[in-house]
């Protein structure tokens, strides 16, 4: 693979130090540590490997990935270990594309309460899809969902969302049936958007009550319960953006959109053009516009684009990608299967992309640039062993 000229890791080493002793206070532990692994990714500082190739001699280094979840290298293959392990789990059915958007009074305080509005933003979604989906009059069946949380914009602004991927039908509530949606038409936009804005405020209303959100600045009013209730009367009144794409081309298409979205971070490094003494100039999409006008470039501070790609940092073991309903992990597999029966296809070891698939041969971990042929391994470079600092105690500076 050819490293893009231009890498997020790139502006971090050249940028981050001064702009981290600029603003101490201001970055949180997790910040800190999403950026001093994107700076060591794949670098003599995590250690690596000496390859060989035994049809040409030709040797290279291959250095260590950090894995981190936010690093734009580290993703694709994050993400194709995670295709591999839903392709068994598709069905021969239409599936569609739902998108839950929080609105921006909502994102702006949902910065300092992620773990929390994160949540919510999840639980509701899945909840207003399923209710729906249970409702006689528009599906009367119980529904799975793959649901992805996507923090930002194009313009790596903060604006929560999440992407779900649902298949076009469920289980009859005895088990007996599988009852598929209209051809073309999952569920009413209108109705999941206003179920959605209602249970979402009666949450967030209720984790206000509990003391659970934190209010600063601007919004440090909020504390109040009846300000927070004047603040909440306008988003009662207000639109709130669900929307439903066409079904998807086949489970292979499912499987292709899944590849881009699923372990998708703030920006890849194939969208930055350059940095310079203007600083970070990258390409995004003005959703605002149609065509080809939609296609456009900006420039930031590097500071700017520093801040804006460590808002889309989150909590500590919060999980991004979660499945509802009839994929949930609880009851996945006799659910799939029972839905398999009734919809008369094979069982998933059975159908190709399944269990058989192991026997099949494992491609080389490495591959030598020059012939193509498989790479060995003859040595092992150790990772650099950072200096710590002694433990600081109270009343010792």
């Amino acid at each position: 693979m050819v490293r893009p000229a231009l890498e997020v890791a790139d502006i971090f080493r050249a940028h981050g130090p001064a702009w981290r002793a600029a603003q101490p206070t201001h970055l949180s532990l997790g910040q800190l540590k999403v950026m001093s692994a994107i700076e060591q990714c794949r670098s003599a500082a995590l250690g690596g490997h000496v390859l060989h190739c035994p049809a040409c001699e030709h040797d290279e280094i291959a250095y260590n990935s950090c894995r981190n979840r936010h690093c734009p290298k580290c993703q694709a293959s994050a993400a194709k270990r995670w295709l591999e392990a839903r392709q068994t789990e598709l069905l021969p059915v239409d599936y569609y594309h739902v998108v839950f958007t929080l609105p921006a009074p909502i994102s702006a305080i949902a910065y300092t309460n992620k773990a929390v509005i994160y949540r919510l933003l999840f639980e509701v979604a899945a909840e207003t899809l399923r209710t729906i989906a249970a409702d006689p009059k528009h599906l009367g069946a119980r529904i799975g969902a793959t649901l992805v949380l996507h923090t930002w914009g194009s313009a790596l602004t903060h604006h929560p969302h999440v992407h779900g991927i649902v298949p076009g039908g469920g289980l009859s509530f005895d088990g007996e049936r599988w009852v598929a949606c209209k051809p073309g038409f999952f569920l009413s936009v209108r109705v999941l958007s206003r179920l959605f804005r209602r249970r979402f405020l009666e949450a967030l209303e209720q984790v206000h009550r509990a003391g659970q959100l934190q209010f600063f600045g601007e919004y440090a009013h909020l504390s109040d319960a009846t300000a927070f209730a004047d603040w909440l009367a306008p988003l009662r009144q207000c639109e709130w953006v669900v929307y439903a794409k066409r079904p998807f081309a086949g489970p292979a298409a499912v499987l292709a959109y899944l590849s881009r979205y699923t372990h998708r971070v703030a920006i890849s490094n194939s969208r930055l053009i350059a940095v310079d003494e203007r600083g970070v100039t990258f390409r995004w999409k003005d959703y605002r516009e149609a065509g080809a006008t939609r296609h456009k470039t900006m420039t930031l501070t590097t500071d700017e684009f520093m801040r804006r790609f460590l808002l889309h940092v989150l909590p500590g073991g919060f999980h991004r990608i979660r499945h509802y309903g009839l994929i949930a992990n609880t009851g996945r597999r006799e659910n799939l299967a029972r839905a398999r029966e009734l919809l008369h296809v094979a069982p998933a070891d059975e159908v190709p992309g399944g269990s058989d698939t192991l026997s099949e041969p494992v491609p080389p971990t490495f591959v030598c640039p020059d012939c193509g042929a498989a790479m060995m391994i003859v040595d092992t470079l150790a990772r650099m062993q950072l200096i710590r600092a002694p433990p600081r105690y109270r009343g010792v500076p």
